[in-house]
């Protein structure tokens, strides 16, 4: 009797437990999908709405700094708000160690370049274009991933990501097609102007990805820490790309010239998005956030159909169901026996996935899955 009671007693935790990690993934689908498709969205509502528009330079410097301070505040934390202990810790890691600090001055200019140039894409093309061209990062990590990790792919990664290809060129072509008028309709905007600031946006995002991945694995430093020291090389390259490209405006208007309350969410979103993900992200599996990406589009393309006027027709249509279709199958785990693959498909716009690599660190802020299929995931 006693040993049907205690093993009862063992299924009712059991029960509330794979409950509660259903319900977690749940939540961290809506968060990864609101986070992605938002961040395009409100970009592209703020870069198209009439009167004074903000320094798109300063936004990246803004979102910047927040990144720097939210993550100093988290290593605070880590060290139990020891003020003291703390500041050694920054100056030993950050100025004592400067060769590995040197190491991330690569990364830093590539993510403040592509900081800017998504700016720059999202105000010149529809936010569901953008959406869609914009998973040319999962092509473009993948290859860097095979080589500079020596990562392997399988046969259905490799046909995704012919189909991804495939289905942004239809979107592009659908695109082309609507050129003319659209710049009819938009005189400011240049599609093609666009076009070239994602593409080379991808391919930054992807090396970068790696390359700060490579640098992570043959480390011991904190992901918190890789991140104060990627702000501080970002914040000063930020400033710099503003003075070199705005310095004048700046100084006769300011720096928050233009600044609204949509544009702080913006530059909110653009900041803790990426953090946000690295929670939420624990507790999800490849597949799901390979759904939420997918799902994330369809979302855009919606909300732009409603927001800005977007026409979707049968080109474009086939096309993002192309692109949904090779994320949802990249995302699915490999056959037994195979080497893990790279995931590239976890982060938004706004963040990358190593940066958004919670690790070991997000244990002293979060309850551990309580789960081994949970844990599997991180």
């Amino acid at each position: 009797m006693a040993g049907g009671s205690s093993s009862k007693a063992g299924e009712v935790p059991t029960r509330s437990q794979s409950e509660a990690n259903r319900k977690l993934k749940y939540i961290s689908l809506a968060v990864l999908v609101v986070q992605n498709a938002s961040l395009i969205l409100s970009i592209r509502y703020v870069r198209t709405l009439p009167g004074d528009r903000f320094f798109t330079t300063s936004a990246v410097v803004m979102a910047e700094v927040l990144k720097v301070a939210t993550c100093l505040l988290i290593v605070l934390l880590q060290k139990r708000c020891a003020l003291k202990e703390t500041l050694w810790f920054l100056l030993d890691s950050v100025v004592l160690q400067y060769q590995d600090t040197l190491k991330l001055a690569v990364p830093s200019l590539i993510y403040t370049l592509q900081n800017n140039l998504q700016y720059v894409a999202i105000s010149n093309l529809p936010a569901a274009t953008f959406q869609v061209t914009y998973q040319l990062k999962i092509l473009t990590t993948a290859l860097f991933s095979v080589l500079m990790l020596r990562k392997s792919l399988s046969r259905v990664q490799w046909v995704s990501l012919l189909l991804l290809f495939a289905g942004v060129a239809v979107v592009q072509v659908q695109q082309e097609g609507k050129k003319e008028a659209a710049v009819a309709d938009a005189s400011n905007q240049n599609y093609m102007v666009g076009l070239v600031a994602v593409v080379i946006s991808c391919l930054s995002s992807g090396f970068a990805g790696v390359y700060f991945e490579r640098i992570l694995k043959g480390s011991s430093a904190s992901v918190w820490m890789r991140n104060v020291q990627l702000g501080v090389f970002g914040t000063a390259l930020g400033l710099l790309g503003m003075w070199w490209n705005d310095g004048g405006a700046v100084a006769e208007r300011g720096f928050l010239f233009g600044y609204t309350g949509m544009v702080w969410c913006v530059i909110f979103n653009q900041a803790f998005g990426g953090l946000l993900v690295a929670v939420v992200v624990k507790y999800a599996d490849n597949i799901l956030k390979g759904f939420a990406t997918s799902f994330s589009i369809i979302v855009s393309t919606v909300m732009s159909v409603y927001l800005f006027g977007f026409h979707v027709d049968l080109l474009f249509t086939a096309g993002a169901g192309l692109v949904i279709g090779a994320v949802y199958m990249y995302s699915l785990p490999k056959a037994p026996g195979g080497l893990p693959c790279p995931d590239p498909s976890s982060s938004s716009a706004s963040t990358e996935p190593p940066r958004g690599a919670g690790g070991g660190e997000m244990e002293v802020f979060l309850p551990k899955a309580p789960s081994p299929a949970a844990s599997a995931t991180d």
